[in-house]
């Protein structure tokens, strides 16, 4: 039987960013430097692009926005590289609908995230997967990130998930190689491993994962597209020689709750304005001077 998500599981691999939302000082979306930041991603060899994922700060936009965003990153990308839409939420019947916005918006894929807070069981996480996949056909993503969400989708889990046919990726977070390792071994035949972490990714590609989507190449897209695609073809030393001059932002981005210095960074770069919600602020003095280490240290001011 031939697999109609081939495609675009061909297609989610190399390094994807996990794009933040540009603001303006107030707080509402910047679609201008929207667009200057999606046009320099590309141009810059990023392979896929994330719209509204928690690192865009989904959270804290309305259904509204949410929606909107999404419609405007499908628009302006235009088939340039897949759009892979940040959809989930703690609410199944939102997440439903946002998976539905999404498709109809053109998205490559959705990105669903763990639902947060509610710390539902084994079965429950399963039960919010299956509704969503059987009530929008669209390619899913599932995304486990216990360190944000509280909640950890177990491997069993994910087998079981994974004989769903839309299902078709993971994105594992977990920082956590043995497991990584353990979870492409039992489900790479039926869906693609993501890393969603970027001190362990390069490392994943070896075992089989196909890419990482990343907070780092919201501010070095070149060096860490330059990275995936060498580490796919099996270059890992050549992989390895560019990783070493930024593999210490991947650290130093974490100095403070993702994504504060990731936007500290872009707006330090003439990116972005100064813009982010509450509850998230702007970078602390301190933690500027990190960032502004960092940046240099990269070559990236």
């Amino acid at each position: 039987m031939t697999d109609k998500y081939q495609d675009i599981k061909s297609k989610l691999q190399g390094s994807i960013t996990a794009l933040v939302t540009p603001m303006s000082a107030d707080g509402a979306v910047d679609y201008e430097a929207f667009t200057r930041l999606i046009d320099w991603q590309i141009a810059e060899g990023t392979h896929a692009l994330v719209a509204a994922g928690t690192t865009g700060e989904s959270a804290t936009l309305s259904m509204k926005e949410h929606v909107e965003v999404i419609r405007f990153f499908v628009n302006h990308v235009d088939g340039r590289v897949p759009v892979i839409a940040g959809t989930g939420a703690n609410n199944t019947i939102e997440a439903i609908e946002l998976t539905s916005a999404a498709k109809e918006a053109g998205a490559d894929c959705a990105l669903l995230v763990a639902p947060y807070y509610n710390k539902p069981t084994q079965e429950g996480i399963y039960q919010h997967y299956k509704a969503i996949s059987e009530a929008v056909d669209i390619p899913q993503m599932l995304y486990n990130v216990p360190g944000r969400t509280v909640i950890d989708i177990s491997q069993q889990t994910v087998e079981r998930l994974m004989t769903l046919p839309n299902i078709v990726a993971i994105k594992d977070a977990t920082g956590n190689l043995e497991r990584g390792i353990a979870l492409i071994e039992a489900v790479s035949e039926h869906m693609i491993v993501l890393s969603g972490d970027d001190p362990t990714a390069l490392e994943l590609i070896k075992h089989g994962s196909k890419g990482n989507i990343s907070v780092t190449s919201n501010i070095a897209p070149k060096a860490m597209s330059q990275i995936f695609k060498l580490a796919l073809a099996g270059e890992f030393d050549e992989a390895v020689g560019i990783h070493d001059t930024i593999k210490h932002l991947h650290k130093d981005l974490f100095c403070e709750s993702s994504p504060q210095p990731a936007k500290y960074a872009l707006h330090k770069m003439g990116l972005i304005d100064k813009g982010i919600r509450l509850p998230l602020v702007w970078l602390s003095a301190e933690s500027q001077l990190i960032i502004d280490e960092a940046l240099a240290k990269a070559n990236l001011i």
